[in-house]
């Protein structure tokens, strides 16, 4: 029984690993088509007034090499006047990156709500309501944007994308003050990730077959169905980078330990959309430096801002030793639960991130990010799981500071 319950773990741990990859795969294909599309009904030019191109109803194309061949691509207006016998559907990148990131979700976190999910210092609640306010929170997202995008604001862009953004920073207000600040962030992402993928399937991929069901049928298409289609388009382009870092998140604590954790991602999200809407006029033959000056800009005011304080240079202690062994017994009851070569605490098979602190020799060897996780960011315990007080991490503290000997 012993063994069965220590293989239950790590099974998910092989699970999370196989899925997690798949998801980076996915997402690289997803997001690889949709910075390519973007570029290039940005970077299409229209043919010449009376053209052949432009008899066929080519409203642009583009000349391009790439591995040792030429390519020709061409967008008309509406449709060609026959379709071909292969016509290729981008649309499975999008579904397969959203199931492999609900996948890694369910056994990322909520698999392992208590420890994942939960900061009793944030909000006492339990793991079914922290699970329901994280899928609530997809729902209510998309049939939020979905309802403004068919409302008279979703055909005004500018006051369109603000109000998006300001519900999103919202949403990340709200979760940061009910989850753990990884799990609110995280949140977020897949909210916006729902958004991305709710876009390719209930409107993009809708209004491509409507297209094609009505050229089959011998009429034209409507092009209110495309128009829509790159409406939504776009606003998948402008959530790319956002999304990608929220992605990456959970590796910085600094981001979403921080006390105005909503703020911080408030900012990033901020000059992620800025530096895309560079790169989108770039396309379009428009250098707007002042867009990634702005987000650089921003990105470096939350860097300064949040940077923890320098450690303060403090007298050796009188007895290293003893003040060695105290540091000792914190992490004995506080942190080898989880890093140790044999976790004992539940969801966890191995060590996070391989740091094990089970002699003296590793415990000296980490105290570096001993220090940086218990005491400048306090992000570990993770959800502080096993309860360090604040007079535990001034223990940790003094001994570093002293030269953690």
């Amino acid at each position: 029984m012993d063994a069965f319950a220590y293989l239950i773990p790590y099974g998910l741990e092989w699970l999370n690993l196989i899925v997690r990859w798949l998801h980076v795969i996915t997402g690289i294909a997803w997001i690889g088509a949709s910075f390519y599309f973007v570029w290039l009904d940005n970077s299409i030019r229209p043919p010449a007034a009376g053209s052949e191109l432009a008899k066929k109803g080519v409203s642009g194309e583009l000349w391009a090499v790439h591995g040792g061949g030429f390519y020709n691509p061409q967008k008309y207006l509406v449709a060609p006047a026959e379709l071909p016998k292969e016509l290729h559907w981008f649309k499975w990148e999008a579904y397969s990156t959203w199931l492999s990131g609900i996948a890694l979700l369910t056994i990322a976190y909520y698999f392992n709500a208590q420890a994942m999910m939960i900061d009793k210092q944030v909000a006492d609640i339990g793991s079914w309501q922290a699970v329901g306010i994280g899928i609530g929170t997809l729902v209510a997202g998309w049939t939020v944007y979905d309802l403004l995008c068919r409302s008279p604001l979703g055909q005004r862009e500018l006051p369109f994308g603000i109000v998006v953004f300001v519900l999103i920073v919202a949403a990340a207000y709200g979760l940061t003050h009910v989850l753990s600040g990884r799990a609110a962030y995280i949140h977020v992402g897949a909210l916006i990730g729902t958004i991305m993928v709710g876009n390719v399937l209930m409107l993009i991929i809708p209004g491509q077959r409507k297209m094609v069901e009505a050229m089959q049928a011998g009429g034209l298409p409507d092009p209110r169905h495309g128009q829509k289609a790159k409406q939504r388009s776009v606003h998948n382009n402008y959530f790319t980078l956002p999304v990608l870092f929220i992605m990456i998140s959970n590796h910085y604590a600094m981001t979403y330990r921080n006390d105005h954790a909503w703020l911080v991602l408030a900012f990033v999200m901020a000059a992620g959309v800025l530096i895309r809407h560079f790169f989108n006029l770039r396309h379009k033959g428009r250098v707007e430096w002042r867009y990634p000056v702005a987000g650089v800009a921003l990105l470096l005011g939350v860097a300064v801002t949040i940077a923890p304080p320098a450690p303060v240079a403090v007298a050796p202690a009188a007895d290293p030793a003893a003040a060695f062994n105290s540091v000792k017994a914190v992490i004995g009851q506080r942190c080898a639960s989880c890093h140790s070569a044999h976790p004992t605490q539940p969801g966890f098979a191995t060590a996070p991130l391989g740091m094990v602190l089970d002699t003296d020799q590793q415990i000296h060897q980490s105290a570096e990010k001993i220090y940086k996780q218990a005491v400048q960011l306090k992000a570990m315990p993770i959800g502080n799981l096993t309860n360090m007080t604040d007079a535990e991490r001034a223990t940790i503290a003094a001994w570093y500071e002293s030269g953690a000997k």
